[in-house]
């Protein structure tokens, strides 16, 4: 797998990923996380206008589809329940969506996103996920990844909220497994 930057003639492939990912999530019993419509063609065509959205390929197939954003993210400005691990900067995924012909692309979306991170010399992603994600939760917990507490997203449902510091962590421990 390789991961690269979206551009828009990518944007009806990405489109039907991010549709094959809601029937998926309906199906695992997560209907509501992005319901029938998220994120919406604006989302994904904003993503990709900010560089901020990145198309994993197979064989020069895009097979899933991730947006990673460097900087404060207005939806983690409050926490409830807990707190993050730390007020320092940090990355955060996004909209992680696989057409589920390839196994594994969390661990690649991570991975990537983590050494980008430490090349800038940055330490910590942050990453939220619906209560009835199960998978997502389950991934990310053995991935590394500390629930923090609550955030709001913009429409105003609750996510579980998530961190790593990769602080102590070599770039070489950062490759996928």
């Amino acid at each position: 797998m390789t991961i690269r930057p979206a551009h828009d003639n990518d944007l009806q492939r990405i489109s039907d990923i991010y549709s094959h990912a809601r029937e998926q999530m309906i199906l695992s019993g997560n209907p509501n996380q992005w319901g029938n419509d998220k994120p919406s063609s604006e989302t994904i065509k904003a993503d990709i206008d900010n560089k901020q959205s990145y198309a994993i390929t197979s064989s020069g197939q895009i097979c899933g589809v991730f947006a990673f954003i460097i900087g404060p993210d207005p939806t983690y400005q409050i926490i409830e329940d807990g707190s993050w691990l730390n007020d320092e900067p940090y990355g955060t995924i996004h909209r992680i969506a696989s057409s589920g012909q390839i196994k594994g692309i969390l661990a690649e979306v991570l991975s990537f996103c983590e050494c980008r991170i430490h090349s800038i010399r940055i330490h910590n992603i942050r990453i939220d996920t619906h209560e009835d994600n199960q998978i997502m939760q389950h991934l990310l917990k053995k991935y590394g990844y500390t629930k923090c507490g609550h955030i709001y997203v913009e429409d105003g449902t609750q996510r579980i909220a998530y961190q790593k510091n990769v602080l102590n962590t070599t770039a070489r421990e950062l490759l996928p497994k």
